[in-house]
């Protein structure tokens, strides 16, 4: 599972390849405590990391975190596919992260080194906020040799998980786009959306996923519509986020902008491929989007399995606009559903 920044996929040099993946938003700020503008990088895990939760990881030992610098150090090419092909910060938290209980946080940049040394041992050393089906247990696991083991073939079979879900889902269609699912966008509501009328609005929203569009209805003078109204999208091998935008519909002239935000799927395609066929499972969280100052998310985003479908309840504020919030939810459909 690759993200969409330009050339990541192509040959070329290891170190340009490693900068292009860091410029990801998600990248761009520590997988651990949030720091910003890591420069090293967890080649085996496949997190990008600040020098004080470097420091931390490099105490636990290159058998579960193999610490390399983004611009000082030499990458193997194994090394370098391993952190494409998982992706980045947000894709390995979906993983590593999807279990958080409830009363632990993380530590933030400001943390102390207790604090970050406890977070990241149980995070990767005991896998203790895994889903269930990556950990990897062995009794008491005595040598230094047996430990690395059990990392090495954690990170295989969380890059496994990667690799066998998104090549299992594409189609081979020669000369055309390659899909790996459907993305369902249920447009819930909108709340205090900006006037652009003389008293109110005519809103509608626009999708767009690299060259595709969809379009909601519009709601007529209302700046509190409700429009529960399910838009599809196809979603490409390289996907990039969803363009959201606002619309106020006008008859007579062109239609005004009323908000725009930006929806990074990626949590929710690479927490659902690692989970396969949802209908297995009961119930549960598998993943979330957290919020940030890189996003437009008003709280973190939760991934859940319900009822045997994967789905996530976002809520966005309206960026470049005065006002306005949307409540939306995603859902995934793989091809084979």
């Amino acid at each position: 599972m690759s993200y969409s920044g330009a050339g990541l996929g192509k040959p070329g040099s290891g170190k340009r390849r490693i900068r292009d993946l860091l410029t990801q938003s998600d990248n761009r700020v520590c997988a651990d405590c949030g720091a910003p503008d890591p420069k090293w990088a967890s080649a085996n895990i496949g997190v990008f990391i600040c020098l004080k939760c470097c420091g931390v990881h490099r105490s636990l030992g290159t058998h579960i975190s193999k610490v390399l610098s983004v611009t000082l150090d030499e990458w193997s090419d194994e090394e370098v596919d391993s952190m494409i092909e998982i992706g980045g910060n947000a894709s390995a938290n979906s993983i590593y992260e999807a279990f958080i209980p409830e009363g632990s946080s993380k530590p933030g940049p400001d943390a102390s080194h207790d604090q970050r040394m406890r977070f990241i041992r149980s995070k990767y050393e005991h896998q203790e906020f895994l889903k269930p089906s990556l950990r990897i247990t062995s009794g008491k696991a005595s040598s230094t040799k047996s430990s690395a083991y059990l990392s090495s073939s954690l990170s295989k079979k969380i890059v496994d998980s990667f690799r066998t879900n998104s090549s299992s889902q594409q189609p081979q269609l020669e000369g055309m786009v390659e899909f790996i699912g459907l993305l369902k966008v249920t447009i819930k509501k909108g709340t205090n959306l900006a006037i652009r009328d003389m008293m109110s609005s005519d809103p509608y929203v626009v999708l767009t996923l690299g060259q595709q569009k969809a379009q909601s209805t519009v709601v007529k003078s209302n700046l509190n519509p409700v429009w529960n109204e399910e838009l599809m999208l196809s979603v490409p091998h390289n996907y990039g986020s969803v363009k959201l935008q606002v619309f106020d519909y006008d008859t007579f002239s062109a239609d005004d902008i009323m908000g725009e935000a930006e929806i990074d799927i990626q949590p929710l395609i690479t927490s659902a491929m690692a989970f396969g066929d949802p209908e297995m499972f009961g119930d549960m969280q598998i993943g979330k989007w957290l919020k940030s100052h890189d996003n437009a998310l008003i709280e973190d985003s939760i991934i859940n399995i319900a009822d045997g479908k994967v789905k996530q309840e976002v809520q966005i504020k309206l960026q470049n606009v005065e006002s306005g919030d949307l409540e939306l939810e995603l859902e995934w459909l793989p091809l084979d559903q």
